[in-house]
């Protein structure tokens, strides 16, 4: 049992790292997006108000869960796998809860809440604002980014 182990995350890592190797030698430059602003206004939400308890809703494939927990945050991510993704969706950055925000199951309480270019996606956001609400900690933060573009 031992050496099947071994085998299965040797071929793990092995696959990942085939991965990487991939989308590092693909980089093609293509210009700065609105992220950069988005995750300036976040990292400086989360230095103001010092939270413990971090839930982010809508997270992806992106890494931003695991940046939060490198940075000490206890966090907790969420995405509408089933629903939303119509072919799945795997984030290899961090474990992502599948869960709707517009009738989570979820009933932790979080300190902030971060949902970053998520909302133009959910048809009834105002059940999702809602939920998130629902689940601060009282004098706790929701922070929301929506993308811009002319």
């Amino acid at each position: 049992m031992r050496a099947l182990k071994f085998l299965v995350h040797k071929l793990g890592k092995w696959y990942l790292d085939k991965i990487c190797k991939r989308e590092y030698e693909s980089q093609c430059f293509q210009g700065v997006n609105e992220r950069l602003v988005e995750y300036r206004f976040v990292f400086q939400s989360l230095l103001l108000t010092a939270p413990r308890y971090v839930l982010d809703v809508g997270t992806g494939v992106t890494s931003l869960p695991h940046i939060l927990r490198t940075c000490g945050f206890e966090v907790t991510a969420i995405d509408n796998i089933r629903d939303y993704w119509p072919k799945g969706m795997f984030n290899r950055h961090y474990y992502v809860i599948n869960d709707d925000i517009k009738n989570t199951r979820i009933t932790k309480k979080f300190d902030l809440i971060t949902c970053i270019s998520v909302m133009e996606h959910i048809k009834n956001h105002e059940a999702a604002i809602k939920s998130m609400f629902a689940l601060l900690n009282p004098g706790g933060h929701i922070v929301l980014t929506f993308p811009y573009n002319e």
